[in-house]
């Protein structure tokens, strides 16, 4: 079964042609040069190249999948959650391709998306249920315990920041541009990851709620206070390092933490954080000790892409979940237990 996954939620205009498991096409467009004199996603503007890329991207895809859209049994678009005005440009194509091409229209959770990235890679071949997720990306930093295909329990989530905006933001005070997260890891390399300690909040140890806001007050505070630190380039590495540090070890706790509650010995991580080196780092050694196996996504399923899109979107239609192309429409907000109720 062949399937068209369409994702647009933030500021990556991506189309990928999936069968089975087997990536047969994933082409991505990024936003980065549009959006980083703002220092950040620009809503407005994200939703105007969608509208110039999307049918380009689809097209690209096809072809590099080899596929006419005939040859499609189903597209799967992202409906939330997201940006509204991103949202509603894929949503809008796909009611139309599905209508057109009188094929099944599914609309599939983004964060269901991720967590099922790591399915499609050879890596991932001993991956199965149940297992922890940790999802972490620019707009979520959430924690569940997936038990099946559709069976998920929310463990914890950020009660602020999430924790991509708590990489952009440091990476906006130290003066490294955006996007914040691959800024820092580049700067905290040969970083004194030790030099200054910031706060890991950690809440209350036996639940997994996240909160940034005070890491990154205490970072501002630090950059106020210190200007000749940001100004000395081992001193920005320092700095870059130990921000990171306090960053990462916090959702290794908390994850490696949810896995012994939970009893699991396995745990995904998914979204775009989940391409941080650091983070892989710290949580591959310190899960060998846990007894916990660790499943990451290679880099270019770390961020937002179509695969994953088109593959949970077959795995819902395989339960037999065909969206009504006329009912269909973008959530901007769309909680993972809402999602779980619907199932």
């Amino acid at each position: 079964m062949r399937v068209l996954g369409i994702e647009s939620s933030c500021d990556e205009t991506a189309a990928a042609v999936v069968e089975g498991q087997k990536v047969l096409s994933n082409t991505v467009l990024a936003q980065i040069d549009i959006h980083a004199e703002y220092g950040g996603v620009v809503p407005e503007l994200a939703s105007r190249a969608h509208i110039q890329n999307i049918m380009p991207v689809i097209d690209q895809a096809l072809r590099e999948a080899d596929t006419t859209p005939q040859q499609l049994d189903a597209i799967a678009v992202t409906t939330g959650p997201g940006l509204i005005g991103g949202l509603l440009v894929g949503v809008s194509v796909a009611k139309g391709l599905a209508m057109g091409l009188g094929c099944p229209l599914i609309g599939v959770h983004h964060m269901e998306g991720h967590l099922m990235s790591p399915f499609l890679v050879d890596q991932g071949a001993g991956h199965d249920y149940p297992f922890v997720a940790l999802l972490v990306s620019g707009g979520h930093t959430q924690l569940l315990h997936v038990k099946a295909f559709g069976n998920y329990v929310l463990l914890g989530q950020t009660r602020d920041d999430a924790v991509g905006e708590a990489f952009d933001k440091g990476a906006r005070l130290m003066g490294l541009g955006y996007p914040g997260g691959p800024a820092i890891s580049a700067q905290a390399e040969g970083g004194d990851r030790a030099k200054f300690r910031f706060p890991r909040v950690l809440l209350d140890r036996d639940k997994f709620d996240f909160s940034f806001s005070g890491l990154k007050t205490s970072v501002r505070s630090f950059v106020l206070k210190n200007e000749d630190v940001v100004a000395d380039p081992q001193g920005c590495k320092d700095l870059a390092a130990s921000y990171q540090e306090a960053l990462v070890e916090t959702l290794v706790i908390k994850s490696l933490s949810a896995c012994e509650k939970t009893g699991s010995q396995r745990l995904v991580v998914a979204g775009g954080v989940g391409a941080n080196a650091r983070l892989r780092e710290m949580l591959s050694k310190r899960a060998k000790r846990w007894g916990v196996e660790v499943f990451f996504p290679p880099l270019n399923m770390c961020t937002d892409n179509g695969a994953m899109i088109a593959y949970a979107g077959a795995c819902r239609l395989a339960r037999g979940e065909v969206s009504d192309p006329v009912e269909l429409n973008a959530r901007a907000r769309w909680p993972i237990p809402e999602l779980v109720a619907a199932g």
